[in-house]
């Protein structure tokens, strides 16, 4: 399958992680040794060779180059969007009803139910200490109690996102967070909502800086969507992967809250803080605890930096847990209504290769639904995302050493650590997967 055909599985592993192959070589000697599993990487490999081969048949491609493989792959994306857009009864998403139709769409899909949130008079509390005065300004209040009384607290902290400044954010409102204790949260519903339209202009700026209109507040367990239609192709698409994406995020960023808040009460809020502000461990350990201890890496942080180093040693991410969640919505929607073709993208979300392209250079080709569909949205610039598959293939080694429910479980039972020790003395050797 692969233009490089003479390398072993773990080499091919390592090319498609782009780390050095000894590194994929120590962890599957320890993992195998530490768990039994044997061959492992070679039946993550096949898999991908398999599974890559179907799906080639599947949009009947021929010639196996890598500018052939992902022009088809973006076809796919493309008529897969349209017919999204006849499924929720719009053409586009660029009207409230096409938007609640996507909100109720994927509220549905994601099924994820209730969490542990900052209760809304919290919220309030916050605003009236520190009232954001850009906000204030643009919806004509002089006096903050006035604005609380009149308006959405939680429209007013989506706004802050997008509104007020990053310096005063950090320096100032988000201080207060240093003082939450766990009477300030609550068990409520999360939700998605969309923006009163007022919102849309002055979130211009931020839309065009994240090249979407959808983010969430994970303390306050909400999604919002600001009601702007970008009008590029694949939107509708990447609009719900992102929204079931920050479902299930925010499912999971709940699961940590309630931990923190059933331990130590001076931990709290230190722990909150650091989770909201996305930490990552910045820790080398010796090359003797390859395999040993996985790094969590809470967020891509090849979107700042596609040399870290952490990107090329073993490390499990969260958020590729969330997106391949994402794409299990979207599959399972096309099995429920086979004529959208959705199922396509089933467990695709580890899943590329390299291949050559018009002078012969092996190119790495992303089978990833959302890596497809950011791809499409910013095709008019030459971007081509990689990284939401990359980060999926370390989760899938680790999960095929240790399952996938244990790894999210471990990571939830080690995030304020930053890091997976398997020679802790109180770990369990699971017996299978």
């Amino acid at each position: 399958m692969s233009h490089v055909t003479s390398l072993e599985p773990y080499e091919k592993i390592a090319k498609i992680l782009r780390t050095d192959k000894d590194v994929v070589k120590s962890v599957e000697d320890f993992m195998s040794f530490f768990v039994g599993h044997n061959s492992t990487i070679e039946r993550i490999y096949e898999e991908n060779e398999r599974v890559i081969s179907q799906k080639m048949g599947l949009l009947e491609i021929s010639q196996k180059s890598a500018k052939n493989i992902y022009d088809a792959l973006i076809k796919k994306i493309e008529t897969d969007d349209k017919r999204l857009n006849s499924f929720i009864h719009q053409e586009n998403i660029g009207n409230m009803e096409g938007f609640y139709n996507l909100i109720t769409l994927s509220n549905n899909l994601a099924n994820v139910g209730s969490g542990f949130f900052l209760k809304e008079e919290v919220a309030k509390k916050l605003i009236r200490h520190d009232p954001p005065s850009r906000i204030m300004n643009f919806l004509g209040y002089i006096n903050v109690d006035e604005m609380l009384k009149k308006e959405n607290v939680l429209e007013l902290f989506s706004a802050l996102r997008f509104i007020e400044g990053n310096e005063w954010l950090n320096n100032v409102f988000f201080k207060q967070y240093a003082d939450l204790k766990p009477d300030d949260f609550e068990e409520r519903p999360i939700r998605a909502i969309l923006l009163d339209k007022k919102w849309s202009q002055p979130a211009e700026e931020f839309i065009k800086k994240k090249f979407h209109n959808v983010s969430h507040l994970k303390e306050l367990g909400i999604i919002f969507i600001i009601p702007t239609f970008m009008g590029i192709s694949g939107e509708t698409m990447r609009t719900l992967t992102l929204v079931l994406h920050y479902f299930h995020e925010i499912k999971f960023y709940s699961m940590l809250f309630k931990k923190y808040a059933g331990g130590a009460k001076d931990e709290f809020s230190k722990k909150i803080v650091s989770s909201l502000r996305g930490d990552v461990l910045d820790k080398r350990f010796p090359e003797d605890d390859l395999g040993k201890k996985w790094l969590i890496v809470q967020r891509y942080l090849a979107k700042d930096d596609e040399f870290d180093w952490r990107l090329f040693y073993p490390h499990v991410n969260p958020e590729a847990i969330h997106w391949s969640k994402a794409e299990d919505d979207i599959a399972r929607l096309g099995e429920k209504y086979g004529e959208l073709g959705f199922s396509f993208w089933e467990n695709l979300n580890h899943i590329g290769d390299f291949f050559p392209d018009e002078a012969g250079v092996d190119i790495l080709v992303s089978f990833n639904l959302i890596d497809v569909a950011m791809s499409l949205v910013q095709k008019k610039q030459l971007i081509k995302y990689l990284y939401h598959h990359q980060e999926a293939m370390w989760n899938k080694i680790f999960s095929e050493f240790m399952g996938h429910e244990r790894m999210e479980q471990m990571i939830i039972d080690n995030f304020d650590k930053g890091y997976i020790n398997l020679e802790n003395p109180n770990f369990k050797i699971p017996n299978s997967k």
